[in-house]
């Protein structure tokens, strides 16, 4: 199941997938935990390596959860990051899913992450089929 949420989230981003696919909750849930300082530093220092600005990088509503996955603990993370353009000029808000797995000295693995309306609606109802909503209207 995980590699078909990446899969379809691979090729939405390159704009293969015609609609947006209904994510499974099945084994996808995770339990709610607080985002701490430390979990921040980690996926703002992820991000920065993505965005044309990475000093302007600034995270939006981000939640996160653990769960377990064939035995090894991962925390997804789920939210929107900000960053000026190469320009200076706004950059808008991008939704992202990242994982993180602790016992590998905690680096971010980023899913997925885009502004277009495709990949936000991809984001958005993958993360709250985990169990986390970003969404303005949840």
């Amino acid at each position: 199941m995980r590699k078909t949420v990446q899969l379809l989230l691979v090729a939405s981003l390159c704009g293969c997938v015609a609609t947006t696919p209904r994510p499974d909750a099945g084994d996808q849930g995770v339990d709610p935990i607080p985002f701490s300082l430390a979990l921040e530093e980690v996926v703002i220092t992820g991000i920065r390596q993505r965005l044309p600005d990475p000093a302007s990088v600034r995270l939006g509503r981000t939640l996160a959860g653990e769960r377990t996955v064939n035995g090894r603990k991962e925390i997804v993370v789920c939210g929107f990051a900000s960053g000026k353009t190469a320009a200076g000029g706004a950059g808008g808000d991008q939704a992202f899913i990242a994982r993180i797995y602790p016992d590998s000295a905690s680096s971010l693995e980023l899913v997925a992450m885009g502004g277009a309306s495709e990949t936000r609606r991809l984001v958005d109802s993958t993360c709250s089929a985990a169990g986390l909503p970003i969404s303005d209207s949840a």
